[in-house]
């Protein structure tokens, strides 16, 4: 009686109900890996902070990218410790293949020691090379006028920078020229 029960078992767990799925239907989650919430990292060379960055939300994926949906803010400093500029974005992306970060929405970098400012759609930041680019329209606000253009790029502090077409240069009103 003992072996029948086992031979009825083998046999139920052979023909039991079962349902094949299809590989190609199983989709791979693309989505972040992990999420963290109002960051703060610092790049220190020499035991000097370089740069400080910020963002209310960070989503880590399993590549390694990053994305910053709620904003990103990256704080620049000098040698001596002193903030030399900032870039502020609504949207920020980090790529850890090419380590390039991306701001995107209303990107503002500003110059604090020489009062300039910059606006565009989207701006990347090579910390490698110690650039920031764009292929989008930029104005930039500097003493005394406004320059329009598509096209720029400068060094991460936005000290020097280099329009790759001007589109219109306007004197600020009430400002020297």
């Amino acid at each position: 009686m003992r072996s029948f029960f086992v031979l009825m078992l083998i046999c139920i767990s052979l023909f039991s109900c079962r349902e094949d799925v299809d590989p190609s239907q199983l989709e791979d989650y693309m989505g972040p890996t992990s999420v963290s919430y109002n960051i703060v990292l610092y790049h220190s060379d020499s035991t000097i902070v370089r740069t400080k960055l910020m963002g209310d939300k960070q989503m880590e994926f399993a590549n390694g990218d990053y994305e910053f949906p709620e904003g990103i803010e990256i704080h620049f400093f000098e040698k001596d410790g002193e903030m030399s500029s900032t870039i502020q974005a609504d949207k920020g992306f980090f790529d850890r293949k090419t380590n390039l970060y991306r701001g995107e929405g209303d990107v503002r970098v500003n110059n604090l020691q020489k009062n300039q400012k910059l606006n565009s759609e989207e701006l990347f930041w090579d910390p490698d090379k110690k650039i920031i680019y764009t292929e989008k329209f930029v104005t930039v606000q500097e003493e005394g006028r406004i320059i329009n253009g598509t096209g720029l790029e400068a060094d991460e502090g936005f000290n020097e920078y280099q329009f790759k077409k001007v589109t219109g240069m306007l004197p600020i009103p009430g400002e020297d020229e």
